[in-house]
């Protein structure tokens, strides 16, 4: 029997799990890779073919900022009491003896743009960097907020590396010496002219 003959036992959980996704405009790749499954892991999830474990439903609610009713009644359809999952999600919090992690997922990949808007605030700058499309339109690529003061250091710094591009570029070493160059005999304290030896 193939994979897509096969019952799917969790329909209507898959179908909800896809729901949200397509509803926050997420690839699989984009939700898979937010709770560190693999894409076809979570794709056998949206086809019903496979329930999360508990902690894998928790990380995906957690990803989709569900509200806690819409928690419970995912949890349900997955085949949990909606009240284990409220109720271990209070003893956690509450007891104080579960350690809290935040995976941040940072992507060091240099993005260039084309164009920035600078927004401020009272509380500081908000820079947004744009690239062009094939349309026209400007997508932003990164968005970084800072206080007025690290703003300030942010240009000195951009000042420095383009000073030091636009002045420095050239070969980085010592002239070479001329025939002609004054030595001083240090004994005599006596010119030496080196084109007259």
């Amino acid at each position: 029997m193939s994979e897509q003959q096969k019952p799917a036992p969790f329909k209507t959980l898959g179908s909800h799990l896809k729901h949200l996704r397509e509803e926050s405009s997420e690839s699989l790749a984009e939700v898979s890779g937010a709770v560190e499954i693999e894409e076809l892991v979570l794709q056998r999830y949206e086809d019903g073919h496979e329930r999360p474990a508990e902690d894998i439903l928790s990380l995906l609610i957690s990803h989709f900022d569900m509200l806690e009713h819409e928690a419970s009644r995912l949890w349900e359809l997955a085949g949990y009491k909606a009240e284990a999952f409220g109720q271990k999600m209070i003893e956690e919090v509450m007891s104080g003896n579960k350690n809290v992690v935040m995976l941040l997922a940072v992507d060091m990949r240099t993005a260039y743009t084309d164009s920035l808007n600078v927004t401020t605030t009272k509380s500081g700058v908000t820079m947004q960097f744009n690239q062009t499309s094939g349309e026209g339109n400007a997508q932003p690529v990164a968005r970084l907020g800072m206080s007025y003061e690290q703003a300030e250091t942010v240009i000195a710094e951009l000042q420095r590396a383009l000073l030091h591009h636009k002045y420095l570029k050239g070969p980085k070493g010592l002239p070479s010496p001329k025939s002609d160059v004054q030595k001083t005999d240090l004994d005599s304290g006596d010119s030496i002219n080196e084109a007259d030896k």
